[in-house]
């Protein structure tokens, strides 16, 4: 599968990692002491609704195009909020043309003493992402492997924080690559916060995927599942997968707001499912 971020930008998928990656960042500003971001595969940050390449799939009229001006319940509406912000912010205008990708919407989202390390290893996607943030003194754009970087960037100063693993799964073999990403910076950082998107496609490899995760050794993993359409026959994308490590006390509780609020206005079949289970931890199903 090849999920090029141009591609795909604002769709379901994004809603929802998005989403959820707003509220971590959220709950980390809880506290005054300052934190760092890590997004190792951070695209170009800013992708054009009105490119060739989004235009070949249109995908974000069925995402973000459903829910920016949807009606949402007070309580959905409330911690959808920073993330819808961080949208806006992106076309002060009022119009949809433009959509935020992960790194600009932590960045929009930190305060003055946090910071973000933004990881691109496509050498013309780097100097868009360099441009974006040109004399931005908490950004740090680095030209580099996002794999590589769960090891040598790891821990930051800052010693609080969240990592972001958003691979393009281009290449076979990128389940097994998070599992072993995600092992080898826990060793290094094992107070961080983890936060991994997976596409929902081939469910053989996803279950595999979630079995390695709870046989890991990891204390603490919660993982979040969210079908548009029931199992397709041919291949395409079903759904869409966000694992989170040391998850804050209070998401999974958030996330029994949000995630129903977004499937009523996403999902396209009957039947489709959004679920939140632990996979490691003291909330384990036994």
């Amino acid at each position: 599968m090849n999920y090029r971020h141009a591609y795909h930008a604002g769709n379901f998928a994004d809603v929802v990692k998005h989403a959820v990656l707003a509220r971590l960042v959220e709950y980390l500003k809880q506290k005054d002491k300052a934190f760092r971001v890590i997004d190792t595969h951070a695209g170009i940050g800013l992708y054009d609704l009105a490119s060739e390449e989004a235009g070949k799939t249109g995908e974000w009229e069925g995402g973000i195009g459903r829910l920016l001006d949807a009606r949402l319940s007070p309580e959905a509406e409330t911690l959808i909020q920073p993330y819808l912000d961080a949208v806006r912010a992106a076309d002060p205008e009022g119009a949809l043309s433009a959509y935020p990708g992960s790194p600009l919407i932590v960045r929009r989202l930190l305060r003055n003493q946090d910071r973000l390390s933004a990881i691109e290893l496509h050498p013309e996607d780097v100097q868009q992402l360099k441009a974006l943030f040109a004399e931005d003194f908490q950004v740090r754009v680095t030209e580099l492997d996002g794999w590589l970087a769960l090891g040598a960037h790891l821990p930051p100063k800052e010693k609080r924080g969240l990592v972001l693993v958003d691979p393009p799964f281009e290449k076979e073999g990128e389940f097994q690559r998070l599992v072993d990403g995600l092992q080898r910076a826990h060793r290094r950082w094992p107070g961080g916060i983890y936060a991994l998107w997976y596409p929902i496609k081939d469910r053989a490899a996803v279950a595999a995927f979630r079995t390695a995760l709870a046989e890991a050794g990891i204390p603490k993993i919660l993982d979040i599942r969210f079908e548009i359409r029931r199992p397709s026959r041919e291949p395409r994308l079903d759904g869409t997968g966000m694992v989170v490590v040391n998850p804050p006390f209070t998401l999974e509780k958030e996330l029994r707001v949000v995630l129903p609020a977004l499937h009523a206005l996403l999902a396209e079949e009957k039947g489709a499912a959004w679920s939140v289970e632990w996979l490691a931890g003291e909330n384990v199903a036994a």
